[in-house]
């Protein structure tokens, strides 16, 4: 009966991380951006970029599965309280209070695996590690690509700026720092582009 139990929440679990998929992110919305990616697309790839840590980049050598883990973890809370965003009315404690009681109730469901889960979450709110950090690196950095994918996509240089200022010098890791400066140079040889041609092909 207990393992009954176990596994009746473990499928409580999977399916309130299954909404990750088809939630899509506030502040995409809010910008009028049509089919814009989901929370868990967002994760998703911070998780990707976790693999391009390399002995070369790597020089304070970061423990790449720990990062990996927060990626997966940080906007877990999510599947229960939405996306709240800066936009949405809702003050910083309270949009913590919210996240952690949601972070609560879903390690409540999978046991000594829900406590790691609530710990890396812990660790990433509070920054309280070098992976943690990094992680947050990675949040600001695939929501600057984000923004410039929908602006080449729709053609339109520099609408999605306010994601670009909110995020301009908060960057820490040198990898995602080259990152970063690399993608400042494309975006602006886009502009040009655009500003000459009228659209790229």
């Amino acid at each position: 009966m207990a393992l009954v139990l176990e596994n009746s929440k473990i499928l409580e679990f999977l399916e309130l991380v299954g909404r990750l998929k088809h939630v899509k992110r506030t502040g995409w919305i809010l910008c009028d951006i049509n089919e814009c990616e989901s929370i868990a697309g967002h994760m998703y790839r911070m998780g990707l970029m976790t693999f391009l840590l390399t002995e070369e980049n790597n020089p304070t050598k970061l423990d790449r599965f720990r990062c990996l883990q927060i990626a997966l973890v940080h906007d877990l809370a999510e599947c229960i309280v939405g996306d709240i965003t800066p936009h949405c009315g809702v003050s910083p404690e309270e949009k913590h209070r919210q996240e952690d009681e949601a972070m609560q109730k879903i390690a409540g469901l999978t046991g000594i695996a829900g406590d790691r889960m609530y710990d890396l979450y812990k660790e990433y709110e509070n920054q309280s590690s070098p992976e943690a950090k990094f992680a947050k690196d990675l949040d600001r950095y695939d929501m600057i690509l984000q923004a410039f994918e929908y602006e080449k996509r729709e053609n339109s240089p520099k609408k999605l700026q306010e994601f670009f200022t909110a995020t301009e010098g908060k960057f820490d890791h040198p990898f995602i720092k080259d990152l970063v400066t690399e993608l400042y140079k494309q975006r602006e040889e886009f502009e040009k582009k655009v500003l000459v041609n009228g659209h790229v092909e």
